[in-house]
């Protein structure tokens, strides 16, 4: 099993501190955005070993794994894990752009 690198994208990074921000927001306090964010990069370090453990989706080579309400896209390469989005699920799947 060879372990990949993680690589993020802008749109991702992107999507990962809006996420954190509205809880933020939204609980007035940072407690609940540091356990998400932990919840997140737990997930994806798993990936990193485990990067097929995603499921499939109708689009070309992007899997997803959940976390609460969110899906986190990713593409897989032979060096590397390159996540493309995190997604509330919640939102209108038509909206979802990669």
């Amino acid at each position: 099993m060879v372990k990949r690198e993680i690589k993020w994208t802008t749109k991702a990074i992107f999507d990962k501190i809006s996420i954190l921000e509205y809880w933020i927001w939204r609980t007035k306090s940072k407690k609940y955005s540091l356990k998400l964010s932990g919840m997140f990069d737990n997930v994806i370090s798993q990936l990193a070993l485990n990067p097929e453990s995603g499921k499939i989706t109708d689009y070309k080579n992007i899997r997803f794994r959940i976390v609460k309400q969110y899906l986190i896209f990713y593409t897989i390469t032979e060096k590397n894990i390159f996540i493309i989005r995190i997604w509330d699920s919640r939102r209108n799947p038509e909206n979802l752009r990669f």
